[in-house]
């Protein structure tokens, strides 16, 4: 089962595109690393694939076929959006109160548990949790929704080293546990080179390869960032590197 498949998806706001004729198929089962430069087009193909954005021009579906946005794909797809919003002023156990309101699949022990073990009250209030708590309260709401495919956008850009770590380290425990497929969004690889099993590396608004770690370690004899880097740099227009080294 492809957990995310587009087909010519493109995406243009005021005339600029983000992305254009993106077509891809991301396999079940792994924890994808979606690689790119800002402004590459990362967050626009994760928004779409999560129904927050129509499509300018092509399809994308997901968790086996279903149209982005549709009730049987919103109930399948957990997001974590960049920096983790939440509601400052609501306590820990308010915060799960509502999303538990809002979700029609909805595992409040888990939550909890989930929280207790991490040392975050339910007493205490968002705005007094440190950046890493938030994060691991967002993905703790997104997990407690029991979802085919969690997609994260840009999760670890605010947090710290251990923050980091703590959050990939939770990240790959749920996929292994519950058999969920990640796509994980950086324009950081060295975060993601450890967990990552399957790589996108995006530039310029298009897909510039997508395959197994498995695959392209052997077929391209370099690390994954070598490899991203190859393409990145391949991407950009040789008179913008003289450029930039000017």
């Amino acid at each position: 089962m492809n957990v995310i498949e587009t087909a010519a998806l493109g995406k243009r706001y005021r005339g600029q595109w983000a992305l254009r004729g993106c077509t891809l198929a991301i396999p079940g089962g792994h924890i994808v690393a979606l690689v790119g430069p800002n402004g590459a087009g990362k967050t626009t193909l994760l928004t779409m694939a999560v129904g927050l954005t129509r499509p300018t021009q092509g399809t994308v579906t997901v968790v086996g076929g279903e149209p982005a946005g549709s009730p049987r794909a919103l109930d399948g797809v957990a997001f974590v959006a960049q920096d983790a919003p939440l509601y400052r002023n609501l306590s820990v156990a308010d915060t799960l109160h509502l999303a538990r309101n809002l979700n029609t699949r909805w595992d409040q022990r888990d939550a909890e548990n989930r929280l207790e073990q991490l040392e975050i009250p339910l007493a205490q209030r968002v705005g007094e949790l440190s950046g890493g708590q938030k994060a691991q309260l967002a993905l703790t709401i997104a997990l407690a929704r029991r979802p085919i495919l969690l997609v994260l956008d840009e999760p670890l850009s605010s947090l710290d080293p251990v923050a980091r770590e703590d959050f990939l380290a939770s990240v790959v425990a749920a996929a292994k546990q519950d058999g969920i497929s990640v796509v994980l969004s950086s324009h950081v690889l060295a975060e993601l080179e450890r967990v990552a099993t399957y790589l996108i590396v995006l530039a310029r608004g298009k897909v510039h390869v997508a395959g197994t770690v498995q695959e392209l370690l052997a077929s391209h004899g370099a690390g994954l960032e070598e490899i991203a880097l190859r393409y990145l740099r391949a991407s950009v227009p040789s008179v913008s590197r003289t450029e930039g080294a000017a």
